[in-house]
């Protein structure tokens, strides 16, 4: 029996009154998170009653409304909460409104009020996603279309939340073709290990392509369940994994990319060596926000080359940034320097620079500065060292070092897959060792190619080539992995965590899985191909199949890059000599006496 049940209706009507009478609401923010570049995107703004209260929980005060006929009126109430209190904090991204589909087309919610208390409070429609809680029947979808129209056209997006647990999600999906779509917890608790569910949001993953549809999981708790939906390539989630509902939400963005991409824990894959933010570094003093205007002008006076200070509140947290251009530019207007030269600096520094940790690799950087559009300035950044200040960077250093990456791989890479060539490939196991890094070299290899190749020509050969690449770079986690291509048939993925032998067994199973399409329907029918083996006698062959031999290296196992290469081709040697694809472990360097075949 639930809370509510337990009180006489009578009461919980009076309860009701008097929450939507004295405005007795409160609004939690939990973020939703960009999942490639670790930025916030936007807050879900959630309901809660009064903590006495038997209507404390969102459920509750719902069922209690919808029976008292004033759902209307509590969600009227609910959106005018959570948008004063989303300006009140200065919350970065777009605020998304739970709003019931009934509601959506009530007169009294078409009449612009949403819009007029967004006006009133200096935000737009557009900082706004209507987002759709779809927990009862649609009967008429019509007059939802009609709806949905007319808010788009005053700039709002819309979402629809829970797709997956409600009455006709999928056909709800097709008749709006929201922004956004949310993916039901449900379907996110435990992803890692369960099949079912990983085909599931593969599936809807590609309809939301079709249909120019983002995604967002809900409900990320582990950092298994992460890194799952980030590999189906889901754009955004939020959950307890990044955090908790909030009345003051955090807004560092920093945190959010170290929670994302792991604190001091990445490496450049492209090159095969580190190429991490502290390269950008440039010790720039900073400044604190009580500082006076004048001041601040007469440091960047002496500072000609300095395009922009930081702004550092207690502990050397950075709270802004000044840069160099506006400031002048407005100390330089007529009577600038009387009007504002002893006004505190936090007055006109930018509220929202970008900050990012020194140990963060360039291509996250990279993407922060091209996927958001929540940060005021761009031009220079902060850069911190476990949140505190170091130094600023500028997006021109950015740009040459990214430049620089882009030469050194594009001149060592596999023409054929553009995957990082031996050089590279050794630079990164060499790389790896020298930080004590754990990691498995998975070196892959075709069984029955040579004959495949002869039989149906090198272009289709290519083709099976690059569905191995592919394959690899898809199973692996472009956060830690590396997969290289050394030449011909022969890969080697470098994988670094804890479930590499899974995703190997993963790839084998998808290689033999896609094989058949390469056969012409005879051959696929017959299992193979008749064809001239070395010997120059015509012998039948198997359908091609992988062959994956795998080391593992952790503290002091390996010696240099050349001893990992040897050991694993051993070990595929090993893997090759088993019928049918399959992945061998050496389990010697982890104090396993036997080899053993997977």
């Amino acid at each position: 029996m639930s809370e509510t049940e337990e009180v006489d209706p009578h009461m919980l009507a009076k309860i009701l009154k008097d929450i939507l009478d004295n405005r007795r609401l409160t609004s939690l923010f939990q973020p939703i998170i960009d999942l490639k570049a670790g930025v916030v995107v936007g807050y879900e703004a959630l309901m809660r009653g009064p903590s006495d209260s038997p209507l404390h929980a969102p459920t509750a005060l719902l069922s209690v409304a919808d029976r008292c006929e004033r759902l209307g009126e509590l969600d009227r109430l609910c959106r005018e909460v959570h948008i004063g209190n989303f300006a009140t904090r200065k919350l970065p991204g777009k605020l998304f409104l739970n709003v019931c589909p009934e509601t959506l087309m009530q007169a009294d919610f078409r009449s612009g009020m949403t819009r007029r208390v967004l006006g009133e409070l200096g935000l737009t429609p557009d900082q706004v996603v209507i987002e759709l809680t779809e927990h009862y029947p649609i009967e008429d979808f019509e007059p939802m279309r009609r709806a949905i129209a007319h808010y788009r056209s005053m700039g709002f997006a819309v979402a629809i939340d829970d797709l997956g647990a409600g009455y006709a999600g999928l056909r709800l999906w097709s008749e709006l073709r929201p922004d956004f779509v949310k993916f039901d917890r449900h379907f996110i608790q435990n992803i890692d290990s369960d099949p079912t569910k990983v085909q599931f949001i593969r599936s809807m993953q590609e309809i939301a392509a079709e249909l120019g549809c983002q995604t967002i999981a809900e409900g990320i708790e582990t950092e298994a369940e992460f890194r799952a939906v980030s590999k189906l390539g889901v754009a955004f989630g939020q959950g307890y994994f990044f955090a908790r509902p909030s009345l003051h939400p955090e807004l560092n963005q920093a945190k959010f990319g170290q929670a994302v991409l792991g604190i001091g824990k990445q490496r450049s894959a492209v090159g095969g060596r580190t190429r991490n933010v502290a390269c950008l570094i440039r010790r720039v003093p900073s400044v604190l926000p009580g500082i006076p205007v004048h001041a601040v002008a007469d440091m960047f006076v002496d500072m000609p080359s300095v395009q922009a200070l930081a702004v550092v509140g207690q502990g050397d947290i950075p709270v802004g940034l000044v840069s160099r251009y506006k400031f002048m530019n407005m100390l330089g207007s007529r009577y600038g320097r009387d009007l504002y030269g002893r006004m505190p600096v936090s007055k006109f520094m930018e509220t929202r620079p970008l900050i990012i940790e020194k140990d963060q690799p360039l291509e996250q950087l990279s993407q922060l500065i091209t996927s958001s559009r929540e940060f005021t300035c761009l031009d220079d950044f902060i850069i911190t060292e476990n949140g505190e200040y170091v130094g600023t960077g500028t997006l021109l250093a950015l740009l040459r070092e990214i430049t620089d990456l882009q030469i050194s791989h594009a001149r060592h890479a596999n023409p054929l897959t553009l995957l990082p060539g031996n050089v590279l490939i050794n630079e990164h196991l060499d790389k790896l060792l020298a930080d004590r890094t754990p990691f498995a070299a998975c070196y892959c290899d075709l069984d029955y190619f040579k004959p495949f190749n002869d039989t149906y020509g090198y272009r289709r050969g290519d083709q099976v080539i690059c569905l191995l690449g592919r394959l690899l770079q898809e199973e692996a986690d472009s956060r830690w992995d590396f997969i290289g291509h050394i030449g011909g048939d022969d890969f080697l993925a470098v994988l670094c965590t804890d479930d590499w032998q899974q995703r190997c067994a993963e790839v084998l199973r998808r290689f033999d899985e896609e094989i058949g399409a390469f056969y012409d329907p005879g051959d696929l029918q017959q299992g193979g191909i008749w064809s001239e083996s070395r010997d120059g006698s015509r012998k039948f062959f198997p359908l091609v199949c992988l062959s994956i031999g795998a080391v593992y290296s952790d503290s002091g196992s390996f010696s240099s890059c050349h001893a990992i290469s040897a050991a694993a081709v051993e070990m595929k040697q090993q893997a090759k000599k088993i019928s049918g694809s399959n992945l061998f472990v050496d389990r010697r360097q982890q104090g396993f006496p036997v080899l053993k075949a997977l």
